[in-house]
């Protein structure tokens, strides 16, 4: 798993058929204190996060085991919001 903070949203009208329904997030990989490792992936939603959030995320075929995507065309998923972080 990796940490994610929430940055935007994504809206895309025409997309995979299987990514219906899904919301999208902007997310930044973040170490644990907040470093930026990665900018500007897109995640869906599992668990209701929102921009701002710190959330859990999971990668490769493992992001397909989230709810609703277990045939979607994803290798990343928020699967958890952070409440608090102790390093």
């Amino acid at each position: 798993m990796r940490i994610g903070k929430v940055t935007g949203t994504v809206t895309a009208t025409a997309k995979a058929e299987r990514l219906t329904g899904q919301k999208l997030l902007v997310v930044d990989v973040v170490d644990a204190a907040g470093k930026v490792l990665t900018p500007g992936v897109v995640a869906p939603d599992t668990v209701g996060a929102g921009v701002g959030d710190t959330v859990l995320l999971t990668q490769g075929s493992a992001a397909r085991m989230a709810a609703g995507l277990s045939s979607a065309p994803v290798d990343l998923a928020v699967i958890a919001i952070v409440e608090h972080l102790n390093t």
